[in-house]
């Protein structure tokens, strides 16, 4: 470490990287706990979503109860005879009245048992308390936890027991009509839902502090114990946002998330301590801290190593750059000398990269042109060749049949050239199996029913990039060595595919075998690049052109099929095909 702080442009750079990863060190650290902190109030958030849901269904399943309970009570003519006996009567009243009104052959209906078996389950449900209202007067029917069923008549409307009162529950009112007369209304009935009972139910929610606030201020506290809860519950439901922070001292602040109810006029309040939720994830925003303090010491011992090495390979350019420019080199725009090691090092070798560059131009265009040069020569040996070879077919054919063959042979060399010069050097794969095709149905006018052909293509291979007349001379491989015009069936097959990794090309033919002397010498003549023992420009041609196009991905291979003939396999993988 030591040998890069002599230096001065390295023990700047020191400075800075230091103050750039530690600055950038503490960002990312604050980022990551800030989405944690983000994330687990979210999560918070969806619990208390949650828990409000479940009361929400809890209400609207007991308002749907109630409803049934009022059809119910409207379709049995004895249950409505016993609600308007408990209307307004006493307890002796309705006692008597019911048994005054009894059948010794039908079962007495009571509507106190009714509400109690049909609407509170037995006692325990959510429903605590029934109450039956005249427009003064109201009788009530009170369940305890344990299901025992308690009587009060004639209370006064006014009185405290049926005050609405978010400690004791929610009411739902429904009117009692006439069934005689639906416009008549006989009087009002009152169901009492428990707020224990139904705030009871959240015990499985992660709630740190949450209550139900009623219009009137009335906060009844469903977890957390302490004055302040209550207190910022109650503040956040006046709040007219729905959700947003709390300041609960001079730098404490509390999240709040509220939800207005579609049953009744009260909010569901849920707050989130944010200090209690620091020390509650400690331990992760501790591991996250441990983290990023690695991440920053690794950063920094990577510096101090690529520091170091570029310190020494900073002394050794220098020398090796005064020992390269013996070279006769003329300095053009020589760099503006800085009175640092890097200066040094960007006068030297601004000398030598325009050196090197001008080299480089050079040697590389060269190289194009003679590519280019090889490429348009070898394309030139196989176009001539393959044009005297046609021609002879069609003087051929002209010399032994005297009918529209011959035009139609001529026709189809006329389409064959015209597409050889109308297409570019690069054409797809599919334009040159078409030229092969042309080429194809010339020989069929040569040896009429004793050849034949076929493709066997994917329709993927079409679209690929290829050099243009390539298939032509392997064809023609062929009809040169393999072909004998003595047998009834002489076959030729194009075959193509797709694999995972490559694509390949086939051409398969029904001919003479090649002797494995023969076969081992074409081999080694592809492989070292001479074209001398092959005997045939056409088939080291191809190789040269294909190798030039598709790069060192591409091969070709030449096998005896185990019936007769020969077979030409040529591998392009997927790689190199796409993108040459």
């Amino acid at each position: 470490m030591r040998s890069f702080l002599q230096i001065k442009i390295y023990r700047g750079k020191f400075i800075a990287y230091s103050v750039f990863v530690v600055c950038i060190g503490l960002a990312l650290g604050a980022i990551t706990c800030a989405v944690l902190l983000d994330q687990w109030i979210q999560n918070s958030r969806n619990e208390a979503s949650g828990a409000f849901t479940r009361v929400e269904n809890t209400l609207q399943n007991d308002a749907d109860r109630i409803e049934a309970f009022m059809q119910r009570v409207y379709s049995n003519s004895g249950l409505i005879a016993d609600v308007r006996y408990f209307l307004g009567n006493s307890a002796e009243g309705y006692l008597t009245s019911r048994l005054q009104d009894s059948h010794y052959n039908r079962p007495l209906v009571s509507f106190p048992e009714d509400i109690k078996s049909f609407l509170s389950n037995g006692g325990h449900g959510d429903i605590t308390q029934v109450s039956l209202h005249t427009s003064l007067k109201g009788n009530v029917v009170r369940f305890d936890t344990n299901g025992n069923t308690k009587f009060l008549f004639n209370l006064l409307n006014s009185s405290t027991l049926f005050q609405e009162n978010i400690q004791e529950g929610f009411i739902y009112r429904k009117k009692l009509l006439d069934p005689n007369q639906i416009s008549r209304q006989l009087g009002e009935f009152r169901f009492l839902v428990s707020s224990d009972r139904i705030f009871q139910t959240l015990q499985n929610y992660r709630l740190s502090d949450a209550g139900a606030v009623s219009t009137s201020g009335e906060v009844y506290v469903i977890a957390g114990s302490d004055a302040k809860a209550g207190e910022l519950i109650k503040q956040a439901a006046l709040d007219e946002r729905d959700h947003g922070f709390l300041r609960t001292g001079l730098l404490d602040r509390a999240y709040f998330v509220t939800f207005q109810s579609t049953q009744f006029d009260y909010k569901f309040v849920s707050i989130i301590d944010m200090e209690a939720l620091v020390r509650q994830k400690a331990n992760v925003l501790l591991i996250v801290f441990l983290i990023v303090l690695a991440a920053m010491i690794s950063v920094l011992l990577l510096i101090v190593y690529n520091l170091r090495e570029d310190a020494n390979f900073l002394r050794r350019i220098i020398n090796s750059i005064g020992r390269a420019k013996t070279a006769d080199f003329a300095p053009i725009n020589p760099a503006r000398y800085r009175r640092n090691e890097y200066g040094m090092i960007a006068r030297e070798l601004d000398d030598m990269i325009h050196q090197l560059d001008k080299h480089i131009r050079t040697n590389y265009l060269l190289k194009l042109k003679q590519q280019e040069t090889e490429m348009k020569a070898l394309q030139h040996q196989i176009n001539p060749h393959f044009l005297y070879n046609t021609l002879e077919v069609i003087r051929s054919f002209a010399l032994s049949s005297r009918d529209e063959g011959t035009s139609d042979a001529i026709a189809t060399l006329g389409a064959l050239y015209r597409d050889i010069v109308k297409y570019e050097n690069i054409i797809t794969l599919g334009c040159e199996l078409d030229l092969l095709h042309k080429y194809l149905k010339i020989m069929e006018f040569k040896y009429p029913d004793r050849f034949y052909y076929q493709y066997n293509v994917d329709d993927a291979l079409l679209e690929l990039s290829t050099v243009k007349f390539w298939m032509q001379p392997l064809a023609e491989n062929f009809f040169v060595h393999g072909f004998n015009p003595e047998n009834e069936f002489n076959l030729l097959v194009v075959n193509g595919k797709e694999e995972e990794d490559r694509f390949v090309l086939e051409i398969v033919d029904n001919g003479n075998w090649i002797t494995e002397e023969r076969l081992a010498e074409i081999r080694n003549s592809l492989a070292r690049g001479d074209d001398a023992s092959t005997g045939s420009i056409g088939l080291r041609n191809v190789y040269t052109r294909l190798h030039f196009f598709y790069g060192e991905g591409f091969s070709m291979h030449i096998d005896n099929n185990e019936e007769a003939g020969i077979k030409i396999t040529v591998i392009l993988p997927k790689e190199a095909a796409w993108d040459v």
